[in-house]
Parts: C-alpha cells; structure tokens; sequence
C-alpha cells in the first residue's frame, strides 16, 4: 500500500514529538535552574545589589532541543545569569569569578562545579543534565522588551535585548571594565526572531503583537519550523555520531531552516522546501581579515557583524562537512516522499535512530501498515542505552546505507526461517547475518552483538563489545551467531573506510524464547 501524505506527515511529526524532551525533563530543567537563580539573588550575595537571575537560551529557549541519541548521555542546557550592572572597577575576569564564587558558596553546586569554561560555568547533575551558566550584563531597557514581541520592536530595540558576556579568551578578558568593549551575543533577540519566523498566526486568528515570553511553559504543540529543524538535528546526530568537532552546528541549520522556511503546515513538504533553500542563505562576502571572499551565515539579530559560520575560513573540513550533510539531508527526505510505510519506516530508522521511529510507529499505532518483516518489536527505550553497551570509537559520518537481514535453520527439518520484527526465534539453531552496504570497497567490517535478559546476566554473558568482522564473507559483511540465552537481543554493523564509520545499520532485534 502507498502511504498518503497525510500519513508520512503524521509520522514525522511523531518521530519529533518523541524527540522531544519530556515534560519531567523540562520541569526538572526549569526547576534546577530557578534555584541557582535564587541562590545567587539571595541577600547576603556579594551580587545581590545587581539583582542577578538565570534564563535560559539556545535551544532550551527555542523549544528545539532533542533527547540525545542514548538515554545515559546527558542533555546539555544553555543558560545566561543576567545582571543589571557591576562593580565600576570589575572586567570581564571580576564579573566571571565574582558568579563563579557565589555558586561555590552552596556546598552541593561546590561539589557539582565542572572545571572552568572560556564563558561559562557548568554545574553538572550526573545522568540527567549539565548547565551551562553564562555570565553577562544587560541594560535596564533590555527586561522591559520582553513583553513586546519581535514584531513590535524597531532595530533599535532589538540591540537592546543584547547582552554582554565574557570570554577569557578575549584579549581585554583581566582588565577592560568598559561593558561596551566585552564580546556581545542577542540570544534573547533571536529567539524573539525564531519565535516569529515560526509564527502561523495568520492562521489562527492570533496577532503577532501578543507578549512572547523568555520561556513559554512546555508544550508538545510545537509550529512546523521547530518540528522540521528537531528532524534536521537528529538527521545530523545520526550522520556523524559522536563527532562534535566537525558535525554542522545547530545554530546554522536552525538560522537557515528558519529563514527558508515559508510557512508550510505540512512538515515533509515544509522540510523539504527547507532543505531546498538552505544554501540560497549562505553569502559569499569579502573580509578583510582573510583578504578573501568567505562564507557568510548572519545572524538576523546582528547581520552585519554576526557570522554564524566564523569558523570555516580556519577550519574548512567545517565547511565541507555541512555540504555534505545538506545534500544527504535532501536526498534522503526526498526518497521518503514515495516511498510506502514500510519502506519510509524502514528507512527512517537508518536516517532518525531506531528508537525514535519504532516509538512513533507504536503511539500511531501504525503496526498494522506495516509488513510483518520490518514491524517493531516490543521493547523499552530504555533498552538500547544499557550500560555494557559499547560506543564507537571511530568518528561516525553516516554517508552511506547499511541493512542487515537474517535467518536460521529450522532443527527439525532444517528449513530457512527469515527472521522478522515478530519472529520468535529458539534456542540452540545458529543465526546467519547478512549486511548490504553500499559503500564502494575496500571497508573493513565490525559487528556489536548486544544480548540483554536475566539468562545471559547470570552466566556472565551480558555482551555488548565492538569487533572486528571474523569471516571474510562478502568482505566481512556475513556473520552468525547461536541461540543461547532467552532475551530481546540486537545486533548491529558498521562500516569503517579509512578510520571513519562511513555506515551503521539500525539496530536489529532478535527475540529468543
């Protein structure tokens, strides 16, 4: 059966729904933050007199983060302790440690304190999530703007909402007290601009003169734009895993997808729209710094001094690589577009992770469109984070497609039984793994089998290790394995060419009962 539109839009806003982080998590988020807010205010602060609170900006604010990939690793929240003025004498080092000293003064956020960041301070609650405190003066006319939307405010006003931060990596980092020299960022400003960017107003009847909030309280009724731009980032944190150095920022897919978006409710055709005119929003400018036409991505905030892709021109593997997740991008959404359930479903799961899809699929109750070889099998979350699961050490750069198929021998009569999402297969037959990869060779091959239950935790067996291809089948791309332990277990391929894990296959599941 040909899936609708209606269908696969339904079940991409799914998979962003359960991208999504819970209401508990933000909760928690919100509640963990206003206490160290409230710890810093407090009346025998050295910092009380600037009356300092903590709000939150980047993705928290934007309403665009996403769970990470593995339950155990932890979300990384964005924060900024505002204040509204400072010791004459104070730069950026007095203002920074003068923070950085009252947090120590709770003996738990004492203990918490990461080691000290180039901008921030970190408190890290272990398992759950880590904030990053960013200290920073702001003008009086900075609070009041934000009962005023985006819409409403003149340019001028807009540079209100700026603050100024510091970084001791700047060259009057110990010694400048002139606010107006420190470094300058608008995050409050560009999420007013996201928030209108993403606006449907005109749909609902709402003027866009209505207050915009510095944190609009949870809501799963998230516009398109955000939907589409939760996608994007976990298509990119798919492509290239663990690698933090080189994979595209979410700041510049966020900026471009905003400004290519054009107000499409539906959210493939929105998505790919977006996809479609990301690039027409990267200018070529001349610095004079590189004596050289480089790339520009402006922040819409401060588009004359903002460049979002500053680091290119240093580090221009940066470059190449958003290049290639854009076109990668493109070219996987637009296969989705006609493909069947099944086929979409299957696919997703290479592109957004398994866990996301499968859930979606499961809260859609999509099961029954979907043919009884690729349906999902019934499991937790929480499963595929265990702890003697292994992470990849190679960098991840997901350019290409791996699929794993499998079968065992029936014991009785000795017929192939293709195993499928429901299959329940038993102990004591051998199961023979077949990867399809279409990386061009030469690759070297690695497989992790995962076994779970309370069988293989009794006999030790809990398994989870990285390894090489042991057989020279199809270049490694064969294995097999024996049923002994009772359990939901999966197993997974990787393809590694010159150091670097150019494909992995979703995770395969196998229950043996």
């Amino acid at each position: 059966m040909i899936t609708t539109t209606k269908h696969l839009q339904l079940f991409l806003e799914q998979i962003a729904k359960i991208l999504d982080i819970t209401e508990a998590q933000y909760n928690q988020v919100v509640q963990r933050y206003t206490a160290v807010s409230n710890h810093l205010a407090q009346e025998d602060s050295e910092l009380s007199k600037f009356q300092p609170d903590i709000k939150p900006q980047g993705s928290f604010l934007y309403g665009t983060m996403i769970r990470p990939i593995f339950e155990t690793d932890e979300l990384d929240v964005d924060l900024v302790c505002r204040l509204k003025g400072k010791m004459d004498s104070w730069a950026q080092l007095h203002l920074k440690q003068a923070v950085g000293d009252q947090i120590k003064e709770n003996a738990d956020y004492d203990r918490m304190l990461d080691d000290e960041g180039d901008r921030c301070w970190t408190l890290v609650y272990s398992g759950a999530f880590h904030l990053d405190i960013l200290p920073a003066i702001v003008g009086q006319e900075h609070y009041t703007l934000f009962e005023k939307s985006y819409a409403g405010l003149a340019g001028t006003q807009v540079e209100a909402l700026a603050i100024r931060m510091t970084d001791r990596n700047r060259i009057n980092y110990k010694w400048d007290p002139n606010t107006q020299n420190w470094p300058k960022s608008n995050p409050f400003g560009y999420a007013k601009w996201l928030k209108e960017r993403a606006s449907l107003a005109f749909l609902k009847g709402v003027v866009l003169s209505e207050n915009v909030e510095p944190l609009p309280g949870y809501t799963q009724d998230k516009e398109p734009l955000i939907r589409i731009v939760q996608i994007l980032k976990r298509h990119r944190d798919i492509m290239f895993g663990e690698d933090d150095c080189e994979k595209p920022i979410s700041i510049i897919i966020t900026t471009l997808a905003a400004k290519a978006y054009n107000k499409e409710t539906d959210i493939l055709q929105g998505l790919l729209n977006v996809l479609e005119g990301m690039e027409d929003h990267i200018e070529d400018r001349y610095s004079n710094e590189h004596q050289k036409k480089i790339k520009w991505i402006a922040n819409p905030v401060n588009p004359v001094e903002e460049n979002f892709a500053d680091k290119w021109p240093g580090e221009p593997n940066k470059q190449t690589k958003f290049y290639d997740w854009l076109e990668k991008a493109k070219a996987d959404f637009e296969k989705i577009r006609y493909m069947d359930l099944t086929q979409a479903y299957n696919y997703l799961k290479e592109i957004l992770g398994t866990r996301s899809v499968n859930e979606a699929v499961k809260e859609l109750g999509l099961e029954m469109m979907i043919s009884e070889r690729y349906k999902p099998v019934n499991y937790n979350a929480s499963l595929l984070s265990v702890a003697h699961r292994q992470q990849p050490s190679w960098p991840i750069y997901n350019q290409f497609n791996c699929q794993i198929y499998a079968y065992y021998r029936n014991r009785l009569n000795g017929e192939r039984v293709t195993i499928t999402g429901n299959t329940i297969v038993p102990k004591g037959c051998k199961i023979y793994f077949n990867a399809v990869t279409n990386v061009n060779k030469p690759f070297s091959v690695h497989w992790q089998v995962v076994n779970n239950g309370e069988e293989a935790r009794s006999m030790g067996q809990l398994r989870g290790q990285i390894f090489q291809a042991q057989t020279l089948g199809k270049g490694g791309l064969q294995h097999n394995e024996d049923t002994m332990y009772e359990g939901l277990h999966w197993i997974e391929c990787f393809v590694v060419k010159n150091g670097v894990c150019v494909a992995r296959s979703s995770e395969f599941f196998v229950n043996i009962q």
